[in-house]
């Protein structure tokens, strides 16, 4: 087994502990038989840079990221559920340009799931090469590049580059 296999097997199986708690021996027996599996089959596409799971800020900063992200999904859920109910509220869908400089692809997969899973926004294209991502606005604000990387990307960007890259 690879070193990458072995720290998903690690983390798949305290996943399914943490999940199926209390432990028992089935749950157990289980839980090693699919994290063996998961990490025997994707083990290699998980971790490109195993050396990073070392760093205990990560870990941190993904725990300051989580309720950030649901206090953003409950903003969002409101303005658009507001929006839905008054219909005097403008609605200017559009699609916007925004520049990213998360270069690893975990971090832009975050990014744009982040994005996607906040109502009113969703990822549509991504262009690893240049940094960009094409997100669905439903009330384009600013068609500046640089003011619309500032209301959407900014408040995800700077905690996933701590973290992933």
């Amino acid at each position: 087994m690879k070193k990458s296999q072995i720290i998903l097997f690690i983390l798949a199986l305290l996943i399914w502990t943490f999940l199926a708690w209390p432990p028992d021996p089935q749950h157990l027996i289980i839980g090693i038989l699919v994290s063996g599996f998961v990490s025997f089959m994707t083990g290699d596409m998980f971790v490109k840079r195993p050396h990073l799971f070392k760093h205990i800020s990560r870990y941190l900063w993904f725990l300051y990221y989580i309720p950030l992200f649901i206090w953003e999904c409950i903003k969002a859920n409101i303005d658009v559920a507001y929006r839905v109910v008054h219909p005097d509220l403008p609605i200017n869908p559009g699609i916007v340009k925004v520049k990213t400089t998360l270069k690893s692809d975990t971090g832009l997969t975050f990014l744009a799931n982040s994005i996607t899973l906040t109502p009113g926004t969703m990822s549509v294209d991504i262009d690893e090469e240049n940094g960009f991502l094409y997100i669905h606005w439903i009330n384009v604000r600013d068609k500046d590049m640089q003011k619309a990387t500032e209301i959407i990307v900014k408040v995800f960007e700077d905690i996933l580059r701590r973290i992933f890259e």
